[in-house]
């Protein structure tokens, strides 16, 4: 099948090209033009199509999406916190460019069918519930980035096209590193760990699953990757060579990552393959070099990184 990818060269856009290309479909690749996107996209020079552009821009979409596809993979999206600090410009991507994508679908005859990368991070978490969540249950918009993840979800529903809205739990970046985002999460926050390649065989998997069409589908990795943040931040922590870090720099304030039930996707994709615990003993190797010099001078590199806690001292 011909397939469009949009936001190709991102953080799991290149584990989705090449589980695509690995079951013999044609892809397109549509993302903006910058250094790190173009390096990416060398990776698969020749062996897919590049449309470079930008979705704020629906001339470009439509050159994307008006060359024949079958399906669109769309999950090109702004995230925090820039939907947080710049919320204009960041809905103008994400839901105006949702509606530009569905906009020339439907100019399409047949139009393609779609998949909308949505996130665990939609449900509501008020009040706590301990349990992983079902499709069933509650969502509620807390921020920018999950009011437009939730319009959008809407937007493709009501679209009257062929499609399926993939909740995606946490897809940990492929470059590791240690800054102030890492307090801003209470250490028992639950976390549904997607390890990239799990999320990059569902999707390519969905291509050809007659079943997944019209549902709301959760993906994560499994129930030995139902873990919480403190599991995560202590093993990328320890990768860096810091050492464990105290409860005190971390938040108190509820954050929206939540376990979910993923028996339903794993029935219909059968793409569970890795782990956290896989993903923790990868984690050395993503951090590089650098923990070599954080491990030779981790009392300098700890007092700093103690720094940038915005809760420490408030907490002590």
């Amino acid at each position: 099948m011909k397939v469009l990818l949009t936001g190709a060269f991102g953080n799991i856009g290149p584990n989705v090209v090449e589980k695509l290309l690995d079951q013999g479909h044609q892809v397109r690749c549509f993302d903006r033009k910058t250094e790190a996107t173009e390096r990416k996209a060398e990776r698969f020079k020749d062996q897919v199509e590049v449309v470079w552009g930008d979705l704020r821009n629906s001339d470009d979409v439509n050159t994307a999406v008006g060359l024949h596809v079958d399906i669109i993979i769309h999950i090109a999206f702004a995230l925090p916190p820039m939907t947080e600090y710049r919320s204009e410009k960041a809905r103008e991507i994400n839901v105006g460019g949702t509606q530009s994508i569905l906009s020339a679908m439907k100019a399409l005859n047949p139009p393609p069918k779609i998949i909308f990368a949505s996130s665990s991070s939609v449900f509501s978490i008020n009040p706590p519930n301990p349990l992983p969540r079902t499709v069933s249950d509650p969502v509620e918009a807390t921020d920018h980035y999950t009011q437009h993840k939730l319009e959008c979800e809407q937007l493709v529903q009501e679209s009257g096209l062929d499609w399926a809205v993939f909740r995606f739990g946490v897809v940990p970046p492929v470059v590791l590193n240690l800054d102030s985002w890492v307090f801003h999460v209470p250490q028992d926050t639950q976390m549904q760990f997607l390890h990239p390649q799990d999320v990059a065989l569902a999707l390519a998997n969905a291509i050809n699953g007659d079943e997944v069409w019209g549902k709301i589908l959760l993906i994560g990795s499994g129930q030995g990757s139902q873990i919480y943040y403190r599991d995560f931040v202590r093993s990328l922590s320890e990768a860096m060579g810091i050492g464990d870090l105290p409860d005190e720099a971390f938040s108190t304030k509820p954050y929206y990552t939540v376990w979910m039930d993923t028996s339903e996707s794993q029935r219909l994709l059968n793409y569970q393959r890795h782990s956290f615990e896989e993903f923790a003993r990868e984690m050395p190797s993503m951090v590089g070099y650098r923990r070599y010099w954080v491990r030779l001078f981790r009392p300098f590199y700890r007092r700093n990184m103690l720094k940038k806690s915005p809760y420490l001292q408030a907490n002590k």
